[in-house]
């Protein structure tokens, strides 16, 4: 009898829709990632191997970082819960929301909450739930599940999304990708106003800091962790980094890994609940620390998954995964899992038992294209062969090796012939020629084959026909080609030398020269002007866009002369957030050359929202607050004084639906930075 898992792969292949998204999802990413790579100033490799060392680090000791982490977070006014399980963690927050007397819940993407089937427990209590992120919100309108970590609904095309926004939102039928993620902001808008509560995951817990890192493009993260008055993050127990210069170098490799971009839009560091004297921001922040069976795989031969940032690079990699997608990834009995591809097919044996998602290891060429991928460096076809042994939750002896338990008689009845053959000359040359005579015969008919019970052959592989000549006597005419191989690969090439040239002419632009550069790449507008004149090139913009009302900081958080000549020039200068509002005028306590982006944070006189809510925002820089780098920028004390900082890095942007740029979603369509030069 065919298994759920196999006739799920059947029904992937023979989409030819599904089919068309996969390759255009594979294609796309990676070209993007093969562009965001160049642009590092450090090789990709040296960098893998410090996140992997990081990583390793803090998984080494855990316990330690943990307990340092919890203890600052703890000062800095968090609500902490431990939950040793999925269902204790459902327990806290819908103890929260009755506490709270909460009806509406609004989420950001968080793959912890779809491991631990949040929504379906809290829409059960009569809590209504709604899906921030736009390619979340489309598969909730669809009653599905995610199929992909990063772009959740990668497996849809925009008429079947059209179709479903026409049926659920009662708009015209349109395919149009402007159109169609206008109507989700507005549909989303009000929800987000009136929402009791907010739920987002935590890419990063900064164990010196007790600080979360929530990493977002569309601005519905901000909105989940800035409007509702109380805010629930989820986070794995493995998630932290110890030190903000370590931050930095996953914040440099996560988003080019995940997206292809340098760094996200929002990058938003969370210190406690606001402020008293805060104009914004919620109340109370709980921070649910989430267990669900990574310690028993930290103590086990799969601890190395647990290096694991959640980019999605290998996944985008697999070609497994680019023929059967992320919905093929299913128990035995045809149960989802959140987390598919190569790593998937390593958490979710780890997560939810071997029994029911063993078998997803089968599921990988062991090609190494994940390895490649993986901006930790995690040996993720070492992973896959230890699940396929058996190797899941079982603990390591003394010398540090495993005794696998997964193997069936025949395996193992195989693999001590072979090592009775292997170690001899003659009887191992014996074994190849009648094994590949046998496999000649065999091959032609291997698709004909139904054996589940030995790993489906002929059902989910081909025997190949083994060739006519072994390796071993083909080499020495090979030698030469290897060799000419390794020569030109050695060999600078173009891109290399291209990417080279720009890291040297970047090195020697001046910081606001560099920060122009970047900002206008991700489509920001920079307008140099003086102290003098910065008043008058403002009012001069807000009377180009006839704009007569504005949403502004107050002083000092913005220079008191800008905010006395708009007044003066009939322009009403508001101070509390109205989303009626088109244009939002903010300060900003830094800018960051490397990648573009402006710095700000929560304080008494400035309001998280006027760079949120507005569809334009207009920003303040002065050119001496530009800092060379992420990680010079990080260590600013001043960043992990307040209740929040916020990175912004352009616009707010998606490409969740038919992997489309569009511009403008939750967050501001533009950003536009005044900088004083003088």
């Amino acid at each position: 009898m065919t298994s759920k898992f196999h006739q799920k792969i059947r029904q992937a292949i023979q989409n030819q829709e599904l089919q068309r998204a996969l390759d255009k999802n594979a294609e796309d990413r990676a070209q993007a990632r093969e562009e965001a790579y160049q642009t590092l100033s450090t090789s990709f490799e040296t960098l893998r191997q410090e996140a992997h060392r990081i990583r390793t680090e803090v998984i080494d000791d855990l316990p330690n970082y943990l307990a340092a982490f919890l203890e600052k977070a703890r000062e800095n006014g968090f609500s902490i819960h431990k939950a040793a399980h999925a269902a204790e963690a459902r327990g806290i927050i819908l103890d929260i929301c009755q506490e709270k007397k909460a009806s509406l819940v609004v989420k950001s993407k968080s793959m912890v909450s779809e491991e631990i089937e949040l929504n379906k427990a809290l829409e059960a209590k009569g809590i209504e739930v709604v899906e921030t992120d736009l390619g979340e919100y489309i598969i909730q309108l669809r009653g599905e599940h995610p199929s992909h970590i990063i772009t959740p609904a990668v497996h849809l095309n925009r008429s079947e999304i059209g179709r479903t926004f026409q049926e659920r939102l009662g708009i015209p039928y349109t395919e149009d990708v402007t159109t169609l993620t206008a109507a989700a902001r507005e549909h989303l808008r009000n929800t987000f106003l009136k929402a009791d509560i907010g739920i987002s995951g935590v890419n990063f817990g900064i164990a010196e800091s007790g600080s979360l890192c929530i990493l977002t493009n569309e601005g519905n993260g901000r909105m989940v962790t800035t409007l509702p008055p109380v805010h629930i993050a989820l986070m794995g127990c493995e998630r932290l980094v110890p030190t903000m210069d370590d931050l930095a170098c996953m914040l440099t490799l996560l988003p080019r890994s995940a997206t292809g971009q340098k760094i996200t839009v929002y990058t938003q560091i969370l210190n406690g609940p606001k402020f008293s004297s805060d104009p914004d921001g919620p109340r109370e922040r709980h921070l649910i620390i989430v267990d669900n069976e990574r310690l028993p795989m930290r103590d086990s031969s799969l601890r190395e998954a647990l290096l694991c940032i959640r980019c999605g690079a290998c996944i985008n990699a697999c070609p497994v995964f680019q023929e059967i997608g992320g919905h093929a990834y299913v128990s035995k009995n045809g149960k989802h899992t959140p987390y598919p591809g190569p790593i998937g097919s390593i958490v979710s044996p780890g997560i939810f038992g071997r029994k029911a998602f063993g078998h997803l290891a089968q599921a990988s060429t062991l090609c190494e294209a994940c390895y490649d991928a993986c901006p930790i460096s995690i040996d993720l076809p070492k992973l896959l062969l230890r699940v396929r042994a058996g190797e899941v939750h079982m603990p390591t002896t003394a010398e540090g090796k495993t005794r696998p338990s997964g193997l069936n008689f025949f395996t193992k009845l195989f693999l001590r012939m072979f090592t009775w053959a292997s170690k001899d000359k003659k009887r191992f040359r014996f074994a190849q020629k009648a094994l590949a005579g046998w496999g000649k015969i065999a091959s032609p008919f291997s698709d004909w084959i139904h054996m589940p019970a030995y790993s489906g052959w002929g059902v989910s592989k081909d025997l190949l026909r083994p060739a006519d000549t072994p390796f071993r006597e083909r080499f020495p005419a090979l030698q030469k080609e290897v060799k000419v191989a390794i020569d030109s690969a050695r060999k600078p090439k173009k891109a290399d030398q291209e990417s080279t040239l720009r890291e040297n002419r970047q090195a020697v632009i001046a910081p606001v020269d560099r920060f122009q550069q970047e900002l206008e790449d991700l489509g920001g507008h920079f307008i140099p002007c003086t102290f003098e004149d910065l008043p008058q090139k403002i009012a001069a913009f807000l009377v180009k866009r006839d704009t007569k009302r504005l949403f502004a900081w107050k002083a000092p958080g913005l220079p008191q002369h800008v905010l006395s000549h708009l007044k003066k020039q009939g322009i009403e200068v508001i101070h509390n957030a109205d989303p009626a509002l088109d244009i939002g005028l903010t300060g900003a306590q830094a800018g960051i050359a490397e990648t573009g982006t402006l710095v700000l944070t929560a304080g008494a006189d400035r309001p998280a929202t006027t760079s949120l809510l507005p569809s334009i925002h207009v920003a303040v820089l002065d050119a001496r607050d530009i800092y060379k780098t992420l990680s010079s920028a990080l260590n600013d004390p001043r960043f992990t004084q307040t209740a929040a900082t916020n990175l912004i890095s352009g616009p707010s942007r998606t490409a969740d639906i038919e992997m489309t740029l569009d511009i403008g979603v939750h967050g501001p369509k533009e950003v536009h930075v005044f900088c004083i030069m003088s």
